[in-house]
């Protein structure tokens, strides 16, 4: 399945937030949570909870804090990667205008074309960002956080008191971004129908319920989401691409293993050899076909677009990835994996309460 830009997508909940704090959306706002629902808050809390997909929540949480308070199915954005999902959420912006195309992306040009603006920037109120220690004063959360205060925590009781503190912080209208890393680390190590992600899981959806309870009578409206689901790949299904294919290579595999953009010398004869290896586990796209489909949505691309999405594109069907190596580099390989449009990587939940 692919994202659904016209008003059921994260890039409609920015726009609906964005709208809500006084701003100017750059797409359609949520259908399942237009902007006056949130406009009348004197907070609005967005949590993002990494890698939490919305049929892993309907299978593993129900009854839970977050289960008991969904709201509806909403799509990550093309690629469901949190490059491409996380940026959107910091900028409003599909992949195709804020151009980080996945977590390997090609850059022809480094640093010749700016980063967009944070939403934090367009909207005229207070914002803060909750956000991990180890992440807080990274490039990208500089770049992409700013116009906001940054605060940091290192446990999950951090991050409840972090969020509370920063609703309560003042009495003027806020908005509070708040981003938990976790759950997604360790369904990528151990896989996300692991029972270290389950137990992850609940840890967080009690820690939520908690954070409901703190912030009883803070007229707060809390958005929870994600910025993608996940699948598990057996060893068996993570495929190595062939020494021919990959001499045909101009520099190497960049996206994700479930989604991998192609630099190739000869796109027609790549395009027919991968078909032949690959069968029915994936298609094989230019990807050119892509961006026109709108795969990556609408707007204005970004300068480089066509540069961060290759010649081709090897789009993995069911459970199957695909990776090449570099020299020296370590032959790790992940058990969970997202990027790809199967409905576990695509949906997220839309979770929302009033306190």
């Amino acid at each position: 399945m692919l994202p659904n830009y016209s008003g059921g997508s994260l890039v409609n909940l920015v726009a609906s937030i964005v709208q809500a704090r006084g701003g100017e959306p750059r797409h359609p706002v949520l259908a399942a949570l237009p902007a006056a629902e949130l406009s009348e808050a004197e907070n609005i809390v967005l949590v993002i909870i990494d890698g939490l997909g919305d049929r892993y929540l309907a299978r593993c949480g129900a009854g839970g804090e977050l289960a008991r308070r969904r709201r509806a199915s909403i799509t990550s954005v093309f690629p469901s990667t949190t490059a491409s999902a996380i940026t959107t959420s910091y900028t409003g912006r599909t992949p195709l205008e804020h151009g980080l195309t996945g977590w390997f992306t090609y850059f022809g040009a480094a640093g010749c074309v700016a980063s967009p603006p944070s939403i934090f920037q367009s909207i005229p109120v207070r914002s803060i960002v909750v956000t991990a220690k180890q992440i807080v004063e990274s490039d990208y959360n500089l770049r992409h956080c700013a116009g906001a205060e940054r605060r940091a925590y290192e446990t999950l009781q951090e991050f409840v008191v972090q969020v509370e503190s920063a609703v309560k912080s003042g009495p003027e209208r806020k908005f509070i971004y708040a981003y938990w890393p976790h759950y997604d680390v360790i369904s990528h190590r151990h896989g996300a129908e692991s029972r270290e992600a389950a137990e992850q899981f609940e840890k967080f959806d009690r820690a939520f319920g908690s954070l409901i309870s703190r912030l009883s009578g803070t007229q707060s409206r809390i958005v929870a989401t994600a910025d993608h689901g996940f699948i598990d790949v057996a060893p068996e299904e993570s495929l190595e691409l062939p020494a021919e294919l990959a001499a045909m290579l101009r520099f190497p595999l960049c996206g994700e293993r479930r989604v991998a953009y192609c630099y190739v010398h000869s796109p027609a004869q790549f395009m027919d050899r991968a078909r032949q290896w690959l069968g029915d586990r994936a298609d094989v796209r230019p990807s050119r076909e892509l961006l026109r489909e709108g795969w990556f949505g609408p707007g204005t691309p970004h300068p480089r677009i066509d540069e961060r999405v290759g010649d081709v594109a090897l789009v993995m069907r069911g459970r199957y990835a695909v990776k090449d190596w570099t020299p020296g580099e370590p032959r790790h390989l992940h058990i969970g994996n997202h990027g790809g449009t199967s409905e576990d990587e695509m949906m997220i939940p839309l979770i929302v309460e009033t306190t």
